[in-house]
């Protein structure tokens, strides 16, 4: 533990800054098929495109700029979509063209300024070098934020701070100046009046971003003599997420059941206690989808093993849990104990799998089983063979692996991870770890995604990590690592969240309720009011915590866990639409204001509240004893979700929660399909729709004429296979237009495979919220004299006075859809 002498001036390091140079002048440049090929005095560039939108720039020292490969985090790009460039020299400069791209080049420095095809500035770079190191400054606008970064704390703008991108096992708390946490995603994103954009850096080894020393500039800093950028243009924070997307990839779309809660626990020790778990949720009707098995399971913390006392017959047990509806989740470490007649290690050692130092032994290190060795992931034989290990964990009847301690951790390494000069096979181009660090948890999970989709015979594989780098969402969920059980880092979370969201990960939780530290029933339920409305909803704690399953509280607390769980069991259908759509657009699922709203000012730093798609926001309770809370409502007409008050937004709202509420507002226009509660995912009825819409309600703010329209798609597949990569789904899309005297609904069904995917058209229920004016007649559907007389109907509406609510109840067929059109 440090303490005040860590800053005695006499203990302090004298710090020389060293003297850096750019790299010009300019030599020669040249076209290179693709790309411009551009030598300077102290080192080299190149200038290309990297798919449609988004150029790459690359600086390197010591070697050709122009065949510098990218990392395992972008797409291939196709080379028949790359376009050619226009040069041309003007003076001090060369002057680079393509796809609506202007970059320029200083000759003198080879520094660069890049302007997109909207005309808005994409930054400029000034190139500097020192030995190996090399340092970009981009300067910033008064007036910009800075988005993304991906696992960072803090607030949501990230202006000011300073993050070093090497992924570590952070047991200390997190607070807002830890400058490395388990993952690193160096994509930001400028955003300010005069333009947005995007960069990512590719740069697996350590990277500095450094927006603190100066305030007005981004300073990126690498070690190992180059420097990979891509340019991302907007004009919007959307465009640059979305080009990022194309850049990267996108997550495949997950297994329903794994949109559920989830428990965990730093161990269930036994089989006894996990099938006792599952029973006290069935008994006390807390849904629930899945048990985590940590890392007592193993037989002496052997990957690949169960523990033949603790877990007599697992194959038993989890057969017994599914009928049960419960999947089981086991974690799965990089580090293989050294241990003779252990067939991981023996086959991993005679196949030459593991990593080694530069002298040919084998690394060992300390890690929960003791000294063990570490498979070497950048080699796509290791990869394929760590994927048929999981052989062992289908023939049990388990889809989901939870990946943990790959950043990778070594607990007795001086760096706490793999020896700077452990030697990496990459594909034949051997490099040292130093190089390659921050890219082992992301082809860790690529071996393992990819192995179970193998194994599995068409059922989705679910993998959750804890380490990752840019383009992790292709293979893993993410968590954001071992937290603490204070209300603190349930409120630092959101940002987290917002700006994994921002960074491509649209899948990703933290732990509820915290990991370490004794939880309360209190946080609790705060935290899991929050966690219902976050990608990924799992409760996880330490061992020797107190136990966090919702009935350990006390009956209040339990009940209000269970009130949000079975909300989120709910909006099931709301939410896997919201997941197909990331699928498609990259977008994120939980996203800062400031995606939707860019234009309001008010919204640039809004770090403790989020929506939850475009129309739910989300405001949670982040202290102790509080029952009000301020709530910023941007432009539109909000509803409270719960007692149905109207407010007009660009305003500051109080909101009333008492312990059993989480303020949630609904947007005018919102579109929000819900299905009756579930015990687990396998019993959801989809068949049970009730699409609720949202009108804008009768008030003094009206905004005159002007119709409230909404759109939704309603997403449908089976929810286990990847038949849906066939075509085999059903998306309905719903469209909502009221005014002042009518209202219109149009329902059509798109992109399904009828011959394949066959679902009976079954009534649909639609229920509007708070209409401007009393219906009158809807065209083709009678109208009934009270709302029970719809239970047994195919067709009819009702009009609740009271509540302002309409009801509607029709089938939409398949081929035909439906229109609707009310009139009041």
């Amino acid at each position: 533990m440090q303490t005040s002498e860590s800053i005695h001036p006499d203990q302090l390091e004298q710090s020389t800054k060293e003297a850096f140079h750019g790299l010009g002048p300019v030599i020669y440049a040249e076209q290179k098929e693709h790309a411009v090929k551009i030598r300077g005095e102290h080192g080299n560039m190149a200038v290309r495109g990297a798919g449609p939108g988004i150029i790459r720039i690359t600086y390197a020292l010591h070697e050709d700029a122009a065949v510098l490969l990218p990392t395992p985090a972008v797409l291939p790009a196709d080379s028949l979509a790359l376009a050619g460039w226009e040069l041309k020299e003007q003076g001090d400069s060369l002057e680079l063209r393509s796809q609506g791209f202007i970059v320029i080049v200083d000759k003198r420095t080879m520094s660069v300024s890049v302007t997109d095809g909207h005309h808005s500035e994409c930054g400029s770079y000034k190139m500097s070098r020192s030995g190996s190191r090399m340092q970009c400054r981009t300067a910033m606008p008064e007036d910009a934020a800075v988005y993304g970064l991906g696992e960072t704390t803090g607030f949501l703008n990230k202006r000011g701070e300073k993050y070093t991108m090497w992924n570590s096992d952070i047991f200390d708390p997190h607070v807002p100046d830890t400058e490395s946490l388990y993952q690193s995603i160096p994509v930001l994103i400028q955003h300010s009046k005069s333009g947005t954009f995007g960069v990512f850096i590719d740069e697996p080894g350590k990277l500095v971003v450094d927006m603190r020393e100066d305030r007005d500039q981004v300073m990126l800093e690498t070690f190992h003599g180059k420097m990979d950028l891509y340019i991302l243009p907007g004009p919007g924070i959307k465009e640059v997420v979305a080009a990022y997307a194309r850049l990267t990839g996108v997550m495949e779309l997950p297994p329903l059941w794994s949109l559920g809660y989830q428990q965990s626990r730093f161990s269930y020790m036994n089989q006894e206690e996990v099938l006792g778990l599952a029973a006290a949720f069935r008994e006390k009707r807390i849904p629930c989808d899945v048990i985590y098995l940590d890392i007592h399971y193993m037989d002496e913390y052997k990957i690949f093993t169960f523990d033949p006392v603790r877990f007599p017959n697992p194959k038993q047990m989890i057969a017994e849990l599914k009928t049960m509806g419960f999947r089981i989740v086991p974690v799965v470490d990089p580090g293989v104990k050294i241990d003779a007649g252990y067939s991981v290690y023996e086959q991993g050692s005679a196949e030459g799998y593991f990593c080694r130092k530069p002298d040919g032994e084998l690394f060992t290190g300390d890690v929960w089983p003791g000294a063990s060795v570490f498979p070497d992931f950048t080699e796509e034989t290791t990869r394929q063979w760590w994927g048929r290990l999981h052989q062992f964990y289908v023939e049990h009847g388990i889809s989901g692996i939870w990946n943990d301690m790959n950043e990778p951790s070594v607990f007795n390494s001086p760096s706490k991870t793999l020896d700077p000069d452990v030697v990496h096979r990459n594909g034949g181009q051997e490099k040292p770890h130093e190089e390659l660090h921050n890219l082992y948890g992301l082809l860790m999970c690529e071996a393992t995604r990819n192995g179970l989709a193998r194994l599995l015979d068409g059922e989705r594989p679910f993998v959750l990590t804890r380490a990752g780098y840019a383009g992790i969402q292709r293979y893993a969920a993410v968590w954001t690592g071992d937290n603490r059980s204070y209300w603190e880092h349930m409120e630092m979370f959101m940002a987290m969240g917002m700006n994994l969201g921002l960074s491509g990960v649209a899948f990703c939780g933290a732990d509820i309720g915290g990991f370490m530290h004794h939880t309360s029933g209190e946080l609790l339920a705060r935290w899991t009011q929050l966690g219902a409305f976050t990608p990924f909803f799992r409760n996880h704690s330490a061992i020797e915590t107190r136990n966090q399953e919702p009935w350990h509280f006390g009956e209040e607390i339990e009940a209000i866990c269970r009130k949000y769980i079975e909300l989120r069991y709910r909006l099931l259908p709301y939410i896997y639409s919201l997941f197909r759509a990331s699928t498609q657009d990259g977008l994120p699922i939980m996203s800062p204001l400031v995606l939707h709203h860019p234009l309001d000012q008010r919204v640039k730093n809004l770090s403790d509240q989020y929506l939850f798609g475009t129309h739910l926001l989300v405001a949670p309770i982040c202290r102790p004893g509080r029952e009000h809370r301020v709530v910023y409502l941007p432009e539109g007409v909000w509803f409270d979700y719960w007692t149905g008050e109207r407010h007009a937004g660009g305003q500051n709202v109080v909101a009333y929660a008492p312990l059993d509420t989480l303020p949630l507002y609904v947007k005018s226009g919102a579109v929000l399909p819900m299905i009756p509660g579930s015990q687990h995912t396998g019993t959801a009825e989809w068949q049970s729709l009730n699409i609720h819409l949202y009108g804008l309600g009768a008030g003094t703010d009206c905004p005159g004429q002007e119709p409230i329209t909404g759109e939704f798609t309603l997403y449908e597949d089976d929810g286990i296979s990847d038949a849906y990569t066939r075509g085999i789904s059903r998306s309905l899309q719903i469209f909502f237009e009221e005014g002042e005297r009518c209202m219109s609904i149009s329902c059509r069904y798109a992109d399904n495979n009828r011959t394949l995917y066959s679902v009976q058209d079954e009534p649909l229920l639609f229920t509007i919220h708070h209409t401007r004016f009393i219906p009158t007649e809807i065209h083709g559907i009678s109208q009934v004299p009270g709302l029970c007389d719809l239970e047994h109907r195919h067709s009819g509406w009702y009009y609740d006075k009271q509540d302002n609510h309409l009801y509607i109840k029709c089938i939409v067929t398949e081929e035909a859809g439906k229109d609707i059109y009310v009139k009041g």
